[in-house]
Formats: structure tokens, C-alpha cells, sequence
């Protein structure tokens, strides 16, 4: 690429400079952060960049567990682990940068295909062992492994993301046992819903099996509506095989999910098994010398060696090319295409001014139950009332294509998906007077039924 001023760049005007990084488009939001797509300007490499929010981290009292994110992440070194390259922090900010992996979420590709062939399945389980083995021969239990921590690159290899919820060894108690009862619920291994404490290997193990049932059946082996429902079925591992799957296959599976982790199957026999090794490879890669960790504690500690300020600027311009590559079409109506993904995400151009956007945004959501929150061109919509996944929370910005053509981009950032679609069928309706169609698009039918 030439430089930031070339005008077939993305980041050609009006984007967010941080040190040598111009920060793109959000890829992820949490609760105490969001991830940036991001470029190195001097090296021209794409990252992305996770920003934490100190204050909320401070006020939740889980600055320990950020600081431990990012020490484990600086301990890994696997071409099956996404990497950590550096962290940088502001006044208000700590800026992890990590490997950019454009491949999407592994439960994108199970949602678009249903159920993998068996040889595909395996190729993505044989991946994910490699990379827990690894992490747990450096000390690091991951704790909340799920198809939707696993990406995959450009090339279909699989990176184990998000340690946000992860372990070191030196975390365990006397009894040799953890005792922090986390995960997300249908992944979760029986043990850890005893509260008698639990091993941090055969927690993953556990997590692996649910993953691999997932790759091969399509769906959830626990999967309950009711919380209690599903913590009974956890418990007992009550859960049916389908019938299309190989025996060596159910074998493996049943000898992970067993309820006992004293009897469950290790890796070390998971690597022997027959199933697993059909085809196996193991991953080329050079051991890395000992990692320092001390480093992070200038982070953590308020030095100010270390500080780097993060520039805003108008709405981030967005040119043609990534325009196109954003939206298929313009049309209101044609955003939701009936397909098996749900999708999280969706956009829409309009004419109007970006300050009229906002403010129609915040007329339209507000009688549908939803609370605003507005900084700058970016908004935060958060529903008031309980759904199956918690609160529906949406995220908004505004992207200027050119002085008179806006990008609204929607994000679920919270809740259920279906939720999301259902509220958005209501939400674009009030939308219409400033979104844009052409005359091409305002010819085509809607399609009314389904979402």
C-alpha cells in the first residue's frame, strides 16, 4: 500500500490515530472492551487492537483479571493461539494488540454449513487439542473454550482466542483445585457447577468434547431453555449421539463426556486415540525461550513510560471499495437475507446529515424500550427488558462515505440474535425517511415473511 493519504486507502481520512496505528472499524464489543480492526503504518500489517477501559475495570475490581488476559496471552506462543505483539496503554485505556484473524468465528462456519463432514471436524478438534496442550504445559487453563473463541485464518487454521476467563497454575488453591465458577453455560464441565472445585485441564477437556459433538451434530448436546434444566442434564452428561456419526467417533466422544473428571479421557490419550490420529500432523513451530512478564506491571502501574494517546477525529470515512465490501446492497429491506446465519451485524446509507442521523436513531429506539447512550458519532442502545441471552444491547456508528452519503452500521453487542431481528424489523421502520435507496433497489420486491 502507498501511504494514508492514497485515496483508495480505507483509512484515507478522518480515522483514529493510535501511536503507529490507525484504528478501522469495531470487530467486537464486550462489557469492559471492544476490539479494533487496526493497521501498522510503518509496516503496513493489519491487527486488531482490544481496548480496555481502565475505569470500569477499576470500578469492577477485575484490573487483576485483564492483567491476567494479557500475561497469559504474552505466554503463548502456537500457531493454534492468536498472538499477543504488544500492549500500550493511555490515561483511560489499555490497548492490547493481537493478531488480526479475518477468517471469522468457527461458530459462523458451523452456522452457515450445519454439521461438518466428519475429516473436517477432526481437522478443526485435532487443531484445538494442539493448542490446549500447549497452554496447559505453560500453566494456562483457558476455562471458556467455545466455538465462538475459535477463529479461523485465511487458510482455515484455527487460533484459540479470548483468555479473558483463563487460569495460570499458580492460581491454585492448596487443594490443587480452581474454584471460580466460569464459563459459558451450555460448555461448562459438570465439576464446575459443584462448587467443590475442579481441575483446569479436565475442565478443557470437557469443553472440547461439547466443541467436537457441535462440529459433528450441528447442534448443542445440552441445550435447555431453563438454566436448572440444563445444569440437571450437564450433571448427569444426559446427552443422545446422533446417529449419522462414526462408532470410533462416539467412542471418543463419550469417553470425554464423562460426568467423573477422574475417569474422563486425558489428552494424552486423546492424542492416542484412533479416531484423532487418522491424518494427524503435528504443528512445526520453534519453542520460544521464557517469556518476561515484567514489562506489564508499567502498564498496570500508572508509569507513564509507557503512555500513548489515542487522537479523534469527525466521522471515520469509509470509501467506495469498503462501502461495497460492507453492504451487498443499499436497500433497507434486502439487509436480512433468508439464509442459516443469523446474522449480528447489518448497515444501512443515508443522505441525511450525521447529527440528524443520531438523533432520528435515538427518537426511534427510545419508545421501543431501549436506553441511549451517545459519544461522539457512536451510540449505545440497551434494552429494558430480559431476554433468553440477558439484556438486547446494540452499538451504532457513523461512517462518512462522502460529505453527503453516510454508513450506519448496527451491531448486537448483547442478548439473543433472533431478539436483535425481531427488533430491528420494528427499529426500520421508523428509519425510513433517511435511509438511502436507490432507484434500482426501490424497484425489487420486499420480502415480508420470515427473519
Amino acid at each position: 500500500m502507498s501511504s494514508s493519504t492514497s485515496t483508495s486507502s480505507p483509512f484515507s481520512r478522518s480515522r483514529t490515530r493510535l501511536g503507529k496505528y490507525e484504528l478501522g472499524k469495531t470487530l467486537g464489543e464486550g462489557s469492559f472492551a471492544k476490539v479494533k480492526y487496526a493497521k501498522n503504518i510503518q509496516t503496513g500489517e493489519n491487527v486488531a487492537i482490544k481496548i480496555i477501559n481502565r475505569d470500569r475495570v477499576l470500578r469492577q475490581n477485575i484490573m487483576e483479571q485483564i492483567k491476567r488476559e494479557i500475561s497469559t496471552m504474552k505466554l503463548i506462543r502456537h500457531p493454534n493461539v492468536v498472538r499477543i505483539f504488544e500492549v500500550m496503554a493511555s490515561k483511560t485505556k489499555i490497548y492490547i494488540v493481537l493478531e488480526y484473524v479475518h477468517g471469522g468465528e468457527l461458530f459462523d462456519e458451523i452456522a452457515r454449513h450445519g454439521r461438518l463432514k466428519e475429516d473436517e471436524a477432526r481437522r478443526y478438534f485435532q487443531q484445538l487439542i494442539n493448542a490446549v496442550d500447549y497452554c496447559h504445559s505453560r500453566g494456562v487453563f483457558h476455562r471458556d473454550l467455545k466455538p465462538e473463541n475459535l477463529l479461523l485464518d485465511s487458510f482455515g487454521i484455527l487460533k484459540v482466542s479470548d483468555f479473558g476467563l483463563s487460569a495460570l497454575s499458580k492460581q491454585v488453591r492448596d487443594d490443587g483445585l480452581l474454584h471460580t465458577a466460569c464459563g459459558t453455560p451450555n460448555y461448562v464441565a459438570p465439576e464446575v457447577l459443584t462448587d467443590k472445585g475442579y481441575d483446569g485441564t479436565t475442565t478443557d477437556v470437557w469443553s472440547c468434547g461439547v466443541i467436537l459433538f457441535v462440529l459433528m451434530a450441528g447442534y448443542l448436546p445440552f441445550d435447555e431453555p431453563n438454566l436448572n434444566a440444563l445444569y440437571r442434564k450437564i450433571l448427569k452428561a444426559t446427552f443422545s449421539l446422533p446417529p449419522w456419526l462414526s462408532s470410533s467417533s462416539k467412542n471418543l466422544i463419550n469417553r470425554i463426556l464423562d460426568p467423573d473428571p477422574l475417569t474422563r479421557i486425558t489428552i494424552p490419550e486423546i492424542l492416542e486415540d484412533e479416531w484423532f490420529k487418522k491424518d494427524y500432523k503435528p504443528p512445526p513451530f520453534e519453542q520460544d525461550e521464557d517469556v518476561n512478564l515484567d514489562d506489564i506491571d508499567a502498564i498496570f502501574n500508572g508509569s507513564d513510560d509507557h503512555l500513548v494517546t489515542e487522537r479523534k477525529e469527525k466521522p471515520a470515512s469509509v470509501n467506495a471499495f469498503e462501502l461495497i465490501s460492507r453492504s451487498k446492497s443499499f436497500n433497507l429491506e434486502n439487509l436480512f437475507e433468508k439464509q442459516a446465519l443469523v446474522k449480528r451485524e447489518t448497515q444501512f446509507t443515508s443522505r441525511s446529515p450525521a447529527n440528524e442521523i443520531i438523533s432520528k436513531i435515538e427518537e426511534t429506539a427510545r419508545p421501543l424500550g431501549f436506553s441511549v447512550q451517545k459519544k461522539n458519532y457512536k451510540m449505545k442502545l440497551q434494552g429494558d427488558r430480559t431476554g433468553r441471552k440477558g439484556h438486547l444491547a446494540v452499538a451504532t456508528e457513523v461512517f462518512e462515505v462522502a460529505p453527503s452519503v453516510h454508513l450506519v452500521e448496527l451491531r448486537k453487542t448483547g442478548g439473543d440474535t433472533l431478539e436483535f431481528h425481531k427488533f430491528y424489523k420494528n427499529f426500520s421502520s421508523g428509519l425510513k425517511d433517511i435511509v438511502w435507496t436507490t432507484e434500482q433497489t426501490t424497484e425489487q420486491p420486499s420480502e415480508e415473511k420470515g427473519s
